[in-house]
């Protein structure tokens, strides 16, 4: 991770981690830092699961000295909302992730998940995913095949018994009772796949749009009658992590998050994490000072376009999507959709294809959007009549309220 983008995400969220402690006081904080204490000390006296790879050695035989790692422990500190007075502790929990077992599943998917996983950086994925998580089943990667590996699996399930952490990538498809989908030498479906395994497991992680509400598999006509892990799954904790794919940099936080205090982190009502979701990328790119002075993207290849101008008029769905890759970005941080010229389609949205995944404004879809984000088209906020920081206030003005009051009712139930 280069120094660079660590700054800039430490800047952008610790501001957003500084209001999270100011509101729940100084006292949460000791409380909490107690219990994480408490935790990673019981962790340290268990052995390892399956790998005894040692994680300090492991990142400094790539090359990645204490200075590297402390930094990048500063930044996911800053990234998961925690004060600075965690990054300790955080370090220290990347020491120990080899201590919870993970278990992860592919079913109607592309893949595209598990790829993003393995180009993760900062410490790079083969240290501290493959190397160091005791990764107990992946179809993708592991070199088992066949019954062999329906081996490895059951003996995993049995042996961490309500202790792994079940990863699930790929929607369920439900149509023809299941058979559109199953697994292994017995045909399995999916679905009975899926809640065998969910059953024993302790907290279930659903990654990419088609594992959280169904994804491209689910757009219409939806063939299959795929859908989601949350609405097949109950009784259990489920972590939703959307996105087409997910940012890897989620996925290990939420890992991390877990290690650290022995539950699943603050959770959206869509079942998303807060510290990855809990901002509207419009909020955060870096078109949105062109936004603000009315200036846009008419057509593909105009001047606007090679200013950087902002893509809303070209079907750019950031004002209502929550995600922070306009914050993290993807492959090591280089870049991210809107940074090469390409809107935002709202993958981590619920229905995203079939609501968001087109070159018009979401004014002309006559589709109302879920997220209170802009949804009048851009002659009619009034350019001619009000300022671009006027138009800038209220738009940040209504977001924040309608967030605001959607927290509210949350931490209400």
């Amino acid at each position: 991770m280069s120094d660079k983008r660590i700054e800039s995400v430490k800047k952008l969220f610790t501001s957003q981690s500084a209001k999270v402690e100011t509101n729940r006081g100084e006292a949460y904080y000791e409380t909490l830092f107690d219990q994480c204490r408490q935790r990673l000390d019981a962790l340290r006296e268990l052995p390892p699961v399956s790998n005894r790879i040692d994680f300090k050695n492991a990142i400094f035989d790539e090359g990645i000295d204490r200075r590297d790692f402390l930094k990048w422990a500063s930044a996911t500190t800053a990234m998961l909302m925690l004060p600075a007075s965690f990054t300790p502790l955080v370090a220290e929990a990347a020491e120990l992730m080899n201590r919870i077992p993970v278990v992860w599943i592919e079913l109607q998917d592309c893949a595209g998940n598990s790829e993003a996983l393995l180009r993760s950086d900062g410490p790079k994925i083969d240290e501290i995913i493959l190397d160091i998580i005791s990764l107990e089943f992946h179809e993708t990667l592991m070199a088992a095949s066949g019954h062999q590996a329906e081996k490895q699996l059951e003996d995993a399930i049995e042996t961490f018994k309500g202790k792994y952490i079940l990863f699930v990538e790929g929607s369920i498809p439900r149509g023809i009772d299941g058979y559109y989908g199953t697994i292994g030498a017995k045909a399995e479906t999916f679905e009975e796949h899926l809640l065998r395994l969910a059953n024993d497991a302790a907290a279930v992680v659903a990654v990419g749009s088609c594992a959280t509400f169904g994804g491209v598999p689910a757009a219409a006509p939806n063939p299959t009658d795929a859908v989601g892990v949350m609405e097949m799954v109950h009784g259990k904790p489920i972590i939703n992590i959307p996105a087409c794919p997910a940012n890897p940099s989620n996925m290990v936080g939420v890992i991390l998050h877990y290690v650290l205090t022995g539950q699943i982190p603050e959770l959206d009502s869509l079942l998303r994490p807060k510290f990855a979701f809990g901002y509207r990328i419009h909020d955060n790119c870096e078109r949105r000072a062109h936004f603000d002075a009315g200036e846009f993207v008419e057509e593909w290849g105009d001047e606007g376009a090679k200013n950087n101008f902002c893509l809303y008029k070209m079907g750019c769905k950031g004002p209502m999507t929550f995600n922070n890759c306009s914050i993290i970005r993807y492959n090591e941080g280089v870049n991210w959709p809107v940074g090469v010229g390409r809107g935002c389609i709202g993958c981590s949205e619920p229905d995203f294809w079939d609501k968001y995944a087109y070159e018009r404004p979401m004014a002309n879809a006559n589709i109302k959007a879920p997220t209170g984000g802009v949804e009048k088209t851009v002659d009619e906020f009034g350019l001619g009549l009000l300022t671009a920081a006027g138009i800038g206030i209220g738009i940040h003005a209504a977001g924040s309220a309608i967030f605001g009051k959607k927290s509210h009712v949350e931490e209400e139930a």
